[in-house]
């Protein structure tokens, strides 16, 4: 997956970029646009950034300028992301500024949906741990419904996609509230 839309990816990373808070918390879920977000994030800033995927943490943890927490949990094979109980308890008790998150499928009416229940329980918690949240996702992830539905499109505060997305979506999507940038 990692493979697939590079440029695009790379762009939306960017682009998010001007998401970021100056200091304080943030909050990264396991994806591989958020995977580049993790690649460019600033060594000028001092960020608190707490993720779900070991990849990420590992990527994260030799940064100075970082303070880097990485949720427990079993990891899955699939998308090497941390999930059940032992990475939800955390985040209830978590306050971060941004929500830097990933989905697999996104539409006005379905809202943000993933394919496995357990995942979507810990993104729906970074959802709610959050001021603010971000989608990054390509234009290929606004065609697609999967079974489980982790936050509605009205809780999300900006999508960054790429120039892919259809012109005619995306003002559906801002209609429904998010801001919503094609990088």
């Amino acid at each position: 997956r990692d493979e697939v839309m590079t440029a695009e990816k790379e762009r939306i990373a960017k682009a998010a970029l001007a998401e970021l808070p100056q200091d304080g918390a943030i909050v990264i879920d396991a994806g591989t646009t958020t995977g580049r977000l993790v690649q460019a994030l600033p060594v000028d800033r001092e960020l608190t950034v707490i993720v779900n995927s070991p990849p990420l943490a590992t990527a994260l943890a030799t940064r100075a300028n970082l303070t880097v927490f990485m949720l427990g949990g079993r990891v899955r094979g699939r998308t090497l992301a941390t999930v059940d109980d032992w990475a939800l308890r955390p985040l209830a008790d978590l306050h971060v500024d941004v929500a830097f998150m990933a989905a697999n499928g996104c539409s006005v009416a379905k809202g943000l949906t993933t394919p496995d229940p357990a995942e979507a329980a810990i993104k729906r918690a970074m959802v709610e741990a959050a001021q603010r949240c971000v989608l990054l996702a390509d234009h290929t992830k606004f065609a697609n419904t999967y079974l489980s539905r982790f936050a509605a499109l009205q809780e999300i505060d900006v999508v960054i996609s790429d120039v892919g997305l259809d012109a005619g979506v995306a003002a559906e999507m801002a209609a429904a509230g998010p801001e919503v940038i094609r990088a």
